[in-house]
């Protein structure tokens, strides 16, 4: 085992890794990865299907070998959940030794989605059953349509990874969405323990701040705003909602670093890792990332539970004209937009390869 992610995995984060291919599955590098660096689950979402799918020929025998009546977005979650399955069948042990608080593997609902709720739901349901995987996690966005399907979904039983997240605002209400739905169940006397976490975004704060605010405030506020929301994390776990839930058996939504690789090449291509430290937690994060950590990565102070340096931050930007609250309602709308366009050009890459192959 690496002793640097294992050191990091001792301290109570959950390392994921933020990617899955056919050929990673084929040639045994997830499980290597399993085995050797403490990687205990994994994320997907349409970016990172595109460039598995469009960017390779790992996919071209299952393409050919389709029904030719198949649509091209059905086609596409065919060959998403058979990766989905196999992963999840390589972390199923994790999951039952963790007690169903680890292991996970999530997959997304169609990002043309994000703004319709009433098909959210109804997606959600229908990934969830094909699956046919107890750890699994269905991906919805955290917008505001997304927050009410949420809400549904949980309430269905189905295990939620909210994404698209990237405040402190944000993330309470996903959470409240958790909250309502296990709630729900409670009250209708079923299982309230429905798994899930709220999946903030932290890299993509210093890439649109960048250039636009003092030297010394670059590459500092996503590491502000992810302090922020981690305080709003420790507030959740000790509201009276949650810890009456705790005497019915429930575990908590967890909250889950995403975007965690580094964008500007003149820092620590580790610096989302080795200072986002904090026990239940997970940190997705995208190969390469976890690699120079298992080479390079140290593990840093534990996250305090709060901290007014952080604030004197934030004030900082503020007087540099940065609306932080703003901000994250654009960078919301933006990762949306960016994911559309993946699935846009995932489809049509189905499309072309159909006609080729």
């Amino acid at each position: 085992m690496n002793t640097k992610t294992e050191a990091l995995s001792e301290q109570g984060v959950s390392l994921w890794l933020d990617n899955i291919t056919r050929k990673i599955l084929n040639d045994g590098t997830l499980e290597k990865y399993i085995n050797e660096l403490a990687v205990t689950g994994l994320t997907s979402n349409p970016t990172i299907f595109d460039n598995a799918i469009a960017k390779s020929n790992d996919y071209d025998q299952a393409i050919k070998e389709s029904n030719k009546d198949t649509d091209n977005e059905k086609l596409f979650f065919k060959l998403a959940i058979d990766d989905i399955q196999r992963a999840a069948d390589l972390f199923f042990q994790i999951y039952e030794k963790t007690n169903r608080v680890d292991g996970f593997v999530s997959i997304e609902v169609s990002p043309l989605l994000a703004y319709d709720t009433a098909s959210t739901i109804k997606a959600a349901k229908t990934i969830f059953w094909q699956v046919n995987r107890p750890n699994v996690f269905i991906k919805i966005p955290g917008t505001p349509e997304g927050l009410p399907a949420i809400e549904s979904t949980i309430a269905e039983g189905i295990q939620v990874n909210v994404t698209l997240l990237f405040s402190a605002d944000q993330y309470e209400a996903a959470a409240n969405a958790w909250l309502k739905g296990v709630e729900i169940r409670a009250k209708n006397g079923l299982n309230p323990d429905v798994r899930s976490v709220a999946s903030v975004f932290v890299s993509r704060w210093d890439k649109a701040v960048s250039g636009k605010v003092s030297g010394g405030l670059e590459n500092k506020l996503g590491l502000a705003v992810s302090q922020k929301t981690y305080e709003s994390f420790q507030q959740f776990l000790q509201s009276k909602r949650v810890q009456r839930l705790l005497n019915l058996g429930v575990s908590p939504q967890r909250l889950l670093w995403a975007s965690t690789g580094t964008k500007d090449p003149a820092v620590s291509d580790v610096l989302y890792i080795e200072n986002l430290v904090a026990p239940f937690t997970v940190n997705t994060m995208p190969e390469n990332t976890l690699l120079a950590f298992a080479d390079h990565g140290e593990k840093g102070d534990v996250l305090p539970r709060t901290c007014t340096t952080t604030d004197d931050l934030l004030r900082q930007f503020n007087k540099e004209k940065i609306d932080v609250q703003a901000l994250a309602e654009t960078l919301q709308k933006e990762g949306a937009a960016s994911f559309i366009d993946s699935w846009n050009h995932l489809i049509s890459s189905i499309e072309q390869k159909r006609k080729i192959v």
